[in-house]
């Protein structure tokens, strides 16, 4: 059986999530104030309907209890957003998410105790940036406020070389926790391995870090 989950809001990021979790077999609540949306989604979540969530008694009749876990996507509506998480925290929803505007929101919903804020413009502007600095960077996602793991090609300052040789560790304070080799996955590899050409290193580090060990190991000159 599919696990419950209700997502307010349904604009580019809540209609994603919806759309994501309804494709693999959940059953999901799809709630927003505005009709046109909520019709959009009635034939691809189990359930979708027009509700003011900033409203107790609303949630209640809505079943939100019921549900393992809320997703607060409201779109422009800071306040709207805060009332939502302060309702659901004070209904013992075990789980929810939420999408932050900016950083004085993030604070306020963290104070509020929601249990994970998601800042999904952002982060995905810096998975483009880092994207942009060269082919090699396949992907970079955040961990922390200073942590992150890339996804990135060997190129040819790493080809025919050992993981001894280019001492990752030492040299730049990243730790390689696993290399891509076509369709095999090396986890935790010796330090004798020698990458290839078009292997892919994940690497996980400090932010500073990986982006010394991008510029001056990944990004192969033109």
């Amino acid at each position: 059986m599919g696990r419950e989950f209700a997502v307010i809001g349904l604009g580019r990021f809540g209609g994603s999530i919806c759309r994501e979790l309804s494709k693999e077999g959940m059953h999901v609540l799809a709630i927003d104030l505005a009709e046109d949306k909520v019709n959009e989604f009635k034939n691809i979540a189990s359930h979708a309907v027009i509700a003011d969530t900033t409203d107790e008694k609303v949630l209640k009749e809505l079943g939100i209890r019921n549900f393992d876990h809320v997703i607060v996507a409201i779109g422009d509506n800071i306040q709207s957003s805060i009332l939502t998480t302060l309702m659901l925290k004070e209904l013992g929803i075990n789980k929810i998410t939420v999408k932050a505007q900016n950083d004085y929101h993030e604070k306020v919903l963290n104070k509020i105790g929601a249990d994970h804020v998601v800042h999904p413009e952002r982060d995905m502007g810096k998975r483009i940036a880092h994207s942009m600095i060269s082919n090699n960077i396949l992907d970079h996602l955040e961990l922390s406020d200073e942590y992150s793991i890339a996804e990135v090609k060997a190129g040819s300052k790493m080809s025919g070389k050992t993981l001894i040789d280019l001492d990752i560790r030492a040299n730049y304070g990243c730790n390689v926790v696993a290399i891509k080799q076509e369709k095999n996955i090396n986890v935790s590899p010796m330090p004798d391995e020698v990458i290839d050409h078009d292997d892919v290193l994940i690497v996980i580090g400090a932010d500073k870090d990986i982006s010394r060990f991008e510029k001056q190991l990944v990004v192969d000159e033109d």
